[in-house]
C-alpha cells in the first residue's frame, strides 16, 4: 500500500469517476468563466476546462445551494442509496461523539442525537453505543481529528490535528460594460494552473485561478465596503465578474497549515496562521487576477481588501495593491478545501495513519477522508478524496473478508 503514484491510483480514480459521472463539461462556459478564459488568453496564460460530477444537468447554476433536479452526483444520490441497498444502516440526526478505548483498541463508538444533543463532551441519557470489529472514521479534516481528540486517542508524536490545510482564498471583483449574470449556468468550468506550475515547490506560494459561483447573498457577504458605495456596487451586480485564487499551502515552513484543537465544551476549533509568506502570495494573486480582468475588458476592478478602492486602470491598480498592507482582517481571506490533521505516513513518527489508512496506534480504526492528506494539493480535493478512499475501502474489505475485493 505504500505506492501512491498516479499509475497505482489511476484505476481507483477511474472507478470513482464512473460512479459519480465525472466527465468533461461540453456546454459553453457561462460569462463569468468565459471572462477568465478570455483575459488569460490575451496574456498568454493557459486556461482549461473543469470536469463536472453531473448527470442530466440543466445548467441552471444552483449547484452550491442544492441541486433542485438531483443532477449533481453527490453521495446522497450515488453512494448512500447503493450502501442502503446492500444492507447498511443509516442513523440520521446523529453525531459521532467519541470512541471508548480499551487495551489499545476501540471497544465502542458513542453517538448522540444531534438535533437535541448537549454540548460535545458532555453526557447524554439518549446516547447510542455502536460495537463493531473495525471502525472507519470519515468526518473530514475538522471532525475526524476532533473525534479522536475527544476520545483521547494515542498521539505519541503530537501530530493529531496538526498540519491542517485550507487553500486560503483571495478574490477580485470587476465590473464589465456588459451583463455577466454569473449566477446563471454551471458555476465553475474554467481554471488556470499557470501560477502553480511557474512557482518552484520550495519557493513562493503558488495559486490556482478559478471563477466562483455568484449569487446575491454570497457576493454581498463577501465584498468589502459600506454605505452608498456598497449600495452602488450591489446595483452593478449583474455586470460583475469575480475571480478567486486558491493558495497551495503545505509546501514551505511558513505555510505549515493550522491545528485542530478542542474548545472547553469539546467542540473543534481551527487555529490557522496567515503568515507573511502566505499573505505575500495573496498580494501576488490579487495582482494576477486584476491584470486578467483588465485584459478581459473590465472598466473597474476591486480587489477584496478593506483598504482597496475600485481602480479603473491596470497601472493604477498595480501600484495601489503593491502598497496595501497585506494583513489578516484587512485582506479578505476565505477558505475552500480542508485537508490534513490525520496525516498518512510511511513511518509512525511522521503521521497519524499508515499508508493503508489504519491508525498507527489503534489497530481496529481506519481513517478514510481528506484528513489523510499530508499537504494540500492545489486543486479541489473532491476526486482525490473519493479515489483514495475507494482504494483504502477495497483494501480494508479484502483484509476483513479474507479475500481480494475488486470493483469493476
Amino acid at each position: 500500500m505504500a505506492d501512491y503514484g498516479s499509475e497505482a491510483l489511476a484505476p481507483y480514480f477511474a472507478q470513482a469517476e464512473r460512479r459519480l459521472h465525472i466527465t468533461p463539461w461540453l456546454l459553453p462556459p457561462n460569462e463569468n468563466n468565459e471572462l477568465l478564459r478570455r483575459g488569460a488568453a490575451k496574456l498568454d496564460i493557459a486556461a482549461a476546462a473543469i470536469s463536472r460530477n453531473v448527470k442530466g444537468c440543466w445548467n441552471i447554476g444552483s449547484c452550491g445551494m442544492g441541486c433542485p433536479t438531483n443532477a449533481k452526483q453527490s453521495m446522497l444520490v450515488t453512494t448512500l442509496p447503493a450502501a442502503l441497498d446492500k444492507g447498511a444502516m443509516l442513523l440520521t440526526d446523529t453525531r459521532a461523539e467519541r470512541f471508548e478505548l480499551a487495551n489499545g483498541k476501540i471497544a465502542s463508538l458513542l453517538c448522540v442525537p444531534s438535533n437535541r444533543a448537549p454540548a460535545p463532551g458532555s453526557s447524554a441519557h439518549s446516547a447510542i453505543k455502536i460495537v463493531a470489529s473495525h471502525y472507519v472514521l470519515a468526518g473530514g479534516a475538522i471532525n475526524s481529528p476532533a473525534v479522536l481528540l475527544r476520545s483521547q486517542a494515542p498521539d505519541p508524536h503530537g501530530l493529531l490535528g496538526a498540519r491542517t490545510f485550507l487553500h486560503p482564498v483571495v478574490m477580485s471583483a470587476a465590473v464589465m460594460d456588459h451583463k455577466v449574470e454569473g449566477w446563471q449556468g454551471a458555476p465553475q468550468t474554467i481554471y488556470s494552473d499557470h501560477f502553480l506550475e511557474t512557482q518552484p515547490a520550495d519557493g513562493a506560494i503558488g495559486y490556482k485561478l478559478e471563477a466562483p459561483p455568484l449569487h446575491p447573498v454570497i457576493f454581498a457577504s463577501t465584498v468589502s465596503g459600506m454605505g452608498q458605495a456598497y449600495a452602488d456596487m450591489l446595483r452593478q451586480f449583474p455586470n460583475t465578474h469575480v475571480l478567486l485564487a486558491l493558495l497551495r499551502d503545505g509546501f514551505h515552513p511558513q505555510a505549515a497549515g493550522g491545528a485542530v484543537k478542542l474548545r472547553g465544551d469539546g467542540s473543534p476549533a481551527l487555529d490557522y496562521a496567515l503568515t507573511d509568506f502566505v499573505m505575500d502570495g495573496a498580494r501576488r494573486a490579487l495582482l494576477s487576477m486584476m491584470e486578467i480582468q483588465f485584459a478581459a475588458g473590465a472598466r473597474q476592478v476591486l480587489p477584496l481588501h478593506e483598504m482597496a478602492q475600485p481602480y479603473t486602470a491596470w497601472a493604477q491598480a498595480r501600484q495601489a495593491v503593491q502598497a496595501l498592507p497585506m494583513k489578516p482582517l484587512l485582506t479578505k481571506v476565505v477558505s475552500a478545501h480542508v485537508m490534513g490533521g490525520c496525516a498518512m505516513a510511511g513511518q509512525e513518527h511522521q503521521g497519524v495513519t499508515r499508508p493503508d489508512g489504519v491508525h498507527w496506534q489503534i489497530t481496529n480504526l481506519s481513517v478514510h477522508d481528506g484528513s489523510l492528506f499530508p499537504t494540500s494539493i492545489g486543486a479541489n480535493p473532491q476526486l482525490s478524496v473519493y479515489g483514495i478512499s475507494n482504494r483504502l475501502a477495497q483494501g480494508l474489505a479484502g483484509r476483513l473478508g479474507g479475500r481480494d475485493v475488486i470493483l469493476a
